[in-house]
């Protein structure tokens, strides 16, 4: 598991999970995209699925947002298949992931959950369960 001040990731099975912080500025969004490459660079090669847990992220400023385009880039031609967003609903919050992070292609799909539990049990139903499917360790 790789932690920082703005973020946790860790991977189980053929899955990238992480959990997001604070307000993101430019070195936040550096940190984040090497470590999450580092982490799913063992995946890659095979699909697999990243979820991540928002609800305590406070938005980014406008400079993150090309970093989070190319690790989204990376992730499309490196195996990424599905991703679920966890958070409650908020509008600012999702202007600016959808900004980021493309909702669809032929062989991705992006889905936003209020509720993590639907969002691990999405992801089993396609094929990728994880054995602790909660967000406890984020706290």
């Amino acid at each position: 598991m790789v932690e920082a001040k703005a973020f946790q990731i860790w991977v189980e099975n053929r899955v990238v999970l992480a959990c997001i912080r604070g307000c993101w500025d430019r070195f936040a969004a550096e940190d984040y995209s090497r470590a999450f490459k580092a982490a799913a660079s063992r995946l890659t090669g095979q699909p697999w699925v990243h979820i991540v847990y928002l609800d305590d992220w406070q938005l980014g400023t406008p400079d993150i947002e090309p970093i989070v385009q190319e690790l989204v880039t990376w992730c499309l031609h490196n195996g990424l298949v599905l991703t679920a967003q966890v958070y409650c609903p908020h509008s600012v919050k999702r202007y600016q992931l959808d900004k980021m992070i493309i909702e669809k292609t032929l062989t991705f799909e992006r889905r936003v959950y209020a509720d993590q539990q639907q969002a691990f049990n999405w992801l089993a139903e396609r094929g990728f369960p994880v054995i602790d499917s909660s967000f406890q360790r984020c706290s």
